[in-house]
C-alpha cells in the first residue's frame, strides 16, 4: 500500500500551475499572467491559501486563469456531509489547480481543466481521500478534425491505466457538463472523474499528473490552428451568445464552484472562470443551414 504523501501533491501542482502559465503565455504571445497570491486569517471559517494567475486583453485570450489553492478546514459544511456522511466530524484540506480559457477569437475554442486532491482526517481512524479533474472543450465553430484531436490526445493519456479508463472518463464527462434545462451538453467534452482511489495512492497520482500535463497537449495545438482565423461581428455576437451558456452550467451546476462558495472560498477566485462578455437573447434560434445551427450536432454525448 502506497503512502498518502499530501506535499507531494501540493509541490506537482504548484509545478503544473507554472508550466500551465508558461505554455498558454507563449501561444498568446502579448499578454502575461498576473498573479495575485493570497491567504486565510487564522480563525476564518477556511484556513489556507493560494496563488490566482489571470491573464487579461491578449492577443489570444481575452480572458483567462489558472488558480492554485490549498483550503483548510475543521469541518465539512452540511451540502456536503449530507450526501457523504462519513466526512462529519473530519477537518478536510483540499488543493488543487483549476484553469479556465476565454479566447477572443471565436473559432477557438473555450477549454477547462481542473486537477484536485481532497483529504479528510479524523484522529484514531483511516483518512479518507480521493483526487478529481479532468478537461473539456467548449467550441463555438467547432472543426471535427479539433474534436478528434483533443479526444486522441485524452484516450493516450488515459492508455497506461488501463483499457477502459478513457471510455469510463469521457462518458462522465458527457454527463457531468450537461445542461438539461437546455438539453445540450456544454461542448464536445473530455475527461472527468471524482472520488478516485480505487487504485493505490501512487497511481492515483500519476494519474492526475498525466492529466494535468495531457491538458496543454490537447488545447496548444487547436490553439495555434486557429487563432488568425479571420472573423466579423456575427461570429462574435454568437460567441458572446453561447458564453451564456458556460455561465449558466458554472453558476448553477458545477459542484466545485457550489463547493467554494458553500465553504466561504475566496469569491474571486471561485468566480474566475466567468467570461469577460457575454449576452442573453430571449428565444435565439440559428438560421436554418447556417454554420451557427450546426454547433447543435455537436452538443451531444457521441464517439469521437
Amino acid at each position: 500500500m502506497s503512502t498518502i504523501n499530501k506535499e507531494a501533491v501540493k509541490q506537482f501542482l504548484l509545478s503544473l500551475q507554472d508550466q500551465i502559465c508558461q505554455q498558454l503565455e507563449s501561444v498568446d504571445g502579448g499578454a502575461r499572467f498576473v498573479e495575485d497570491a493570497w491567504h486565510r486569517e487564522p480563525g476564518e471559517k477556511l484556513g489556507g491559501g493560494g496563488r490566482s494567475r489571470v491573464m487579461r486583453d491578449g492577443l489570444v485570450f481575452e480572458q483567462g486563469g489558472v488558480n492554485f489553492s490549498h483550503v483548510t478546514g475543521k469541518q465539512m459544511p452540511a451540502s456536503a456531509t449530507a450526501h457523504r456522511p462519513e466526512l462529519a466530524g473530519r477537518k478536510f484540506e483540499a488543493m488543487g489547480v483549476s484553469l479556465v480559457m476565454h479566447p477572443k477569437n471565436p473559432y477557438v475554442p473555450t477549454s477547462h481543466a481542473n486537477v484536485r486532491f481532497f483529504i479528510a482526517e479524523k484522529e484514531g481512524e483511516e483518512p479518507i481521500w480521493w483526487f478529481g479533474g479532468g478537461f473539456d472543450l467548449t467550441p463555438f465553430y467547432p472543426f471535427v478534425e479539433d474534436c478528434q484531436f483533443w479526444h486522441e490526445t485524452a484516450k493516450e493519456v488515459c492508455a497506461p491505466f488501463g483499457d477502459d479508463v478513457y471510455q469510463q472518463h469521457k462518458e462522465w464527462c458527457d454527463r457531468y457538463f450537461y445542461l438539461p434545462h437546455r438539453e445540450e451538453t456544454r461542448g464536445v467534452g473530455g475527461l472527468f472523474f471524482d472520488d478516485l482511489n480505487q487504485w493505490e495512492f501512487d497511481k492515483c497520482f500519476d494519474y492526475i499528473k498525466a492529466v494535468g500535463e495531457g491538458y496543454c497537449q490537447a488545447y496548444v495545438p487547436i490553439v495555434e490552428r486557429r487563432k488568425s482565423t479571420e472573423y466579423g461581428d456575427r461570429e462574435r455576437q454568437f460567441q458572446l451568445y453561447r458564453r451564456g451558456r458556460y455561465v449558466e452550467f458554472n453558476l448553477v451546476f458545477d459542484r466545485g464552484t457550489l463547493f467554494g462558495l458553500q465553504t466561504g472560498g475566496r469569491t474571486e477566485s471561485i468566480l474566475m472562470s466567468m467570461p469577460p462578455l457575454a449576452r442573453w437573447e430571449y428565444n435565439y434560434q440559428p438560421e436554418a443551414d447556417s454554420v451557427e445551427a450546426k454547433l447543435n450536432e455537436f452538443l451531444v454525448a457521441r464517439e469521437w
